[in-house]
Formats: C-alpha cells, structure tokens, sequence
C-alpha cells in the first residue's frame, strides 16, 4: 500500500486483496490521519497572544518573584511575635577539673569521695550528653514588632501593585510585536504588487523598444525600478521573520512552526478622550503611583521602628536541660526561667539607623513627587501623540486615492507615447509611498492609543485595543 498525506492519496492494489471493500475501509481509515497530520497550527489572535505572554514571560515571572519575596518578608516580620524555641543535643568528654565537678554535679551523681582532693585535682576524665530545650519570647519591644510587621505589609501592598504595572506594561509589549507582525506581512504584501507591478512594465518597456515606441533607456530604467522592488520585497519578508521573532521574545515562549496572526492590519475607531480627565485617572489610578504610596507608608513605619529600638525591650526565657554519662539515661535534670529587661544606655548604632530611615523616608517622598510629574508628561506625550497620528491617518487614507488617481491617468499618457518612464516611475513611486504611509500610520494610531491606555493605567487584556 501506498499513500501520501496532506493532499491527494492513491492507493495501490495490494497482491491478494482485489476486494473494493477491502481498499474503501483501508480509505477510510488513512483519510482522517493524513487530514490530522495536514492540518495547520491555529491561529494567532491577540488576546491569546497576550494569555501566552501572561503565562510564559520572564518579564511577569520576575515580577510575580518579587511579590512572593515581599509576601515571605511579611511571614518574617511576624516572627517577631511568637516565642522562639529550640532543642539541643551536645557530647563531651573531658578531664579539666572544674568540668568533671560541675558535671558530676549535674548529672547527680557527686559522693563524697569526690571531695578527695586527688578526685578535685586530678580527675579521670567524665562524658556527657546534654539534651536541651529552650526558649524564648519578647513580651514587650516598644511597638517595634508592630511597626516592622506594618512596614513589610505595604512593602508587600507595594509589591502587588509594581506587578499590576509590569503586567500592563507587558501587554503593551506584547501588542506592540503583534501589531509590527501584521505591518510586516501586509508590507510583503505591498512589496509582492509592486514587484510584479515592475514586472510588467519592464515587459511592456522591452515590447515597446523592440516595437520602435521607445528608446532602450526607457527598457534599462524598468528593469533598474523592477530589481530595486525584487530588493524591497526581500527586506519585507526578513522583516516579516524578525517581527516574528520580536513577538515571541515577548511571550517568552516560541510559536508554532507555521502559525499565523488571526487578524490582519486594519483600521481601527477608538473612543475619543479629554485631556484633563485621562491625566487625572492616571494620576489616581495609576499602579506605580499607588506603590510609591504604599513604599511611603512602609518607609513611615520603617521610621517608627527605628525610633522604638532606643525603648526598653522585656523578654521572656525558659529552658529544661537533661545531663546523662550515656546517650539514654542515667543522670539528671534541671530546668531554669526567668525575665530579662533590657534598656539601651548609649549605642550609636541605633542612632545611625534611625537617620538611615529617615533618610529612606525622605527620597521616597521626592521620588514620590517626581513620579507624578513624569506621570504628567507622559500622559500628555502620549495624548498628542495618539491625536497627531489619528490626524496623519485621515492625511494619508486621502492621499491613497489621489496617488493612485494621479498613476492612472499617467500610465495611460504613458502608454499613448505622452509622457516617459520616469514620470511613470515617479507616479508609482509616490503611489507605493502613499500605500506605505498609510498602514504605517493605521498602525501608530493603535499604538500611540494603547500607549495612551498605559499612560492612563487602563490598559488590561480586557481593554477594546487587545479585544476588538
């Protein structure tokens, strides 16, 4: 048997087996794997592209680290209010006199031939292993624990809210690769016209001067302009792999071998915005912005621990100590608690921490300021930017029309002997131009639109520029 997928398959009679109905089941049965093994990738849309992203970008792995750092520093934070406790195990063997004394007396088996003086003085070595359970607990640290615990909180506030602006700022990277993946290919697509748009003119120059119409120079100049368009259509289909490449870099994970973007490059109506209110939802909305005010809030608090560090501190301790000649048994026990109050007299150490943190307080507030400002303008950059090139689309989809108004009538002046190549090849030009500019135009107005949306803090994988 015989057979080839993806496309037509022929089955060839088998020595034997002459049966029809033997060879339709075989049909039927190889029919389904060839359409499976032929069938191409799905397509790529937008939302998924930026699912994708979500998921596999190291950008939002980074990002989502930093939270569960700050989310483990809150858990450290915490410690501070629940008792410490540990167990340890210790074997010795010595012969110093004064250890064999203690330790005999620990282990409870001092007799009073141990005051021999030749038993103080001279002792025969003695082992012990000592098992030990102690701990600890702060009863009193002068709102230190509590300040610290705040801090690590609205570091952790903080963190959450730098991940919501690094997950907005990966979907604009996102849509950015995607929507240069849909320039690329429609500038193949151009590039493709106008290359076997060269084609036929270089035909129809070299009919012309081989019909005495033309001169040979007319012939020369269509093959330059049609080399020259064989050139630009190479460039845009590398163009159309690197943008490819760009987008899976921004995923963070390969496509398909064959896969294709779902949408092509087209137009697209946004809802018109005002200035004045795009700047204040940023300036209230604004993840970055938020995080700035949650690190102010932790630096506060950061300030208040430093200054609790000169209070007094009270703890409380406790341990049960077991002390054996062997590993298992055979010795004694002991146990001791107690209170300790502690009271810093003098220490330049907290003095130098505490103008660290106010240090810390004060840059943060400054950058504070400065964010906001920089939130300012590039909210406004991105306003004017959207609105200039909304206008350059309207410019350039007028100037698509008279461009190629403008090549008919001189292709037909061309082809009555009214005019020359060149004036044909300015015409083509300025209609390849035109083409040109206007999809680079469809594609920075929904650009600077989701730029304007990122400035903003509205853009999500649910905002109309991922969506529609």
């Amino acid at each position: 048997m015989k057979a080839r997928f993806g496309g037509s398959m022929q089955i060839k009679q088998l020595p034997g087996f002459r049966c029809p109905a033997v060879h339709a089941i075989i049909f039927a049965v190889l029919l389904p794997t060839g359409a499976i093994l032929a069938q191409q990738p799905e397509a790529l849309t937008l939302p998924n592209a930026v699912a994708i992203a979500m998921g596999k970008s190291p950008t939002h792995t980074m990002a989502e680290a930093d939270t569960q750092v700050a989310k483990a520093s809150v858990t450290q934070a915490s410690a501070e209010f629940f008792p410490h406790v540990g167990f340890t195990e210790n074997a010795t063997l010595s012969n110093d006199p004064v250890y064999v004394f203690g330790t005999r007396l620990r282990q409870g088996r001092f007799t009073s031939a141990d005051f021999a003086l030749s038993q103080l003085n001279s002792p025969s070595a003695i082992g012990n292993f000592m098992s030990r359970l102690e701990g600890k607990w702060n009863l009193f640290d002068s709102f230190a624990g509590t300040s610290q615990m705040r801090q690590a909180k609205l570091a952790q506030t903080a963190s959450q809210q730098e991940l919501t602006r690094s997950d907005q700022e990966l979907v604009y990277k996102v849509l950015d690769a995607y929507y240069a993946w849909l320039l690329a290919k429609k500038q193949v697509e151009l590039a493709e016209q106008t290359e076997k748009t060269a084609e036929a003119l270089a035909y129809t120059s070299a009919s012309r001067v081989e019909a005495g119409t033309a001169v040979d120079s007319d012939s020369l100049s269509a093959k330059v302009n049609q080399a020259m368009r064989q050139q630009d259509l190479i460039r845009a289909r590398s163009g159309v792999e690197i943008a490819r490449t760009q987008l899976e870099t921004a995923l963070g994970a390969p496509l398909a071998p064959g896969q294709q973007p779902a949408e092509v490059l087209e137009e697209h109506a946004f809802p018109p915005v005002a200035l004045e209110e795009v700047e204040a939802r940023a300036l209230r909305q604004r993840s970055d912005l938020q995080a700035m005010a949650s690190q102010i809030g932790a630096q506060q608090n950061g300030v208040r621990a430093a200054k609790a560090a000169f209070g007094p501190r009270l703890d409380a301790y406790g341990s049960y100590e077991a002390d054996n000649p062997s590993f298992a048994s055979g010795g004694s026990t002991n146990w001791v608690t107690g209170a300790e109050l502690h009271i810093n007299l003098f220490t330049r150490e907290n003095s130098a921490a505490l103008a660290q943190a106010k240090a810390n307080l004060d840059r943060t507030e400054a950058a504070q300021r400065a964010a906001r400002d920089a939130v300012r303008l590039q909210v406004r950059r991105a306003f004017y930017e959207c609105d200039a090139a909304r206008q350059m689309l309207d410019v350039s989809r007028s100037s698509i029309a008279q461009s190629q108004e403008s090549l008919r009538i001189t292709r037909d002046r061309y082809e009555s002997g009214l005019t020359t190549v060149t004036d044909l090849l300015r015409a083509e030009d300025a209609e390849r131009t035109s083409q040109t500019d206007y999809w680079q135009s469809v594609y920075r107005y929904v650009l600077s639109y989701a730029a304007l949306q990122l400035a903003s803090g509205d853009l999500s994988p649910q905002s109309p520029v991922v969506t529609q």
